[in-house]
């Protein structure tokens, strides 16, 4: 059977809630298959978390590894195309590290490029009226770390990505916060997986940046 993994992370840095696992956990609840669908809640730490999705990955050898996180003061879904192989944390974890310009995997090429159908799944997210885009920086704190880490262990064929997510209008942390709504996210989240399952070529179409 083919097997999905899908991640989302505990809340850190004080704040109350993490909108990528509660939306992973709605997820599963709604999931109807065929596929299986693995879900699991990643520590935010470095190392907790590597281990923790090298443990899930190595147990369900999964077809399709999704992870997600949130992205404060974005404003729309980011669905990432490039993993750099560093860690350079702007604040600890929530373990209480702090790790500065130290490599993700030891040994690693410097950056790895998102093997799910990126554009395809920007495109088809935005479809259903939810804001979404390409994005090119996944950032250096633990999100990146998990998908590096997703992208060089997993098996040739199976396909990675990362999908950053704003606050959720529920558990924003202030009036002004970027938010979407929870049902959003979620739904944004269904259709990435359902893509990255069902579609083999990326859409050929322009998603660049200038900065």
């Amino acid at each position: 059977m083919t097997t999905v993994l899908l991640t989302g992370f505990e809340p850190f840095d004080g704040d109350p809630a993490n909108p990528s696992g509660e939306a992973v956990h709605l997820v599963a609840d709604r999931w109807t298959g065929p596929e299986e669908l693995v879900t699991a809640t990643l520590p935010v730490t470095f190392a907790g978390a590597a281990a923790r999705l090298r443990e899930l990955m190595d147990e369900h050898r999964p077809d399709v590894v999704i992870a997600s996180g949130l992205a404060g003061g974005r404003a729309a879904i980011g669905v990432e195309r490039v993993a750099i192989n560093l860690i350079d944390a702007r604040i600890p974890d929530n373990a209480g590290d702090r790790p500065i310009d130290e490599p993700s995997v030891e040994g690693a090429p410097a950056a790895r490029f998102a093997t799910l159908p990126v554009k395809a799944v920007v495109s088809r997210i935005a479809e259903e009226g939810i804001p979404a885009e390409v994005s090119y920086s996944a950032g250096t704190f633990v999100c990146n770390h998990v998908f590096f880490t997703a992208l060089e262990v997993a098996a040739s064929a199976t396909r990675v990505g990362f999908v950053h997510v704003p606050w959720s209008a529920e558990h924003a942390p202030t009036a002004d916060a970027p938010t979407l709504p929870l049902a959003d996210i979620v739904r944004a989240l269904e259709i990435a997986v359902r893509t990255s399952l069902d579609v083999t070529d990326d859409d050929k179409a322009s998603a660049g940046a200038i900065h």
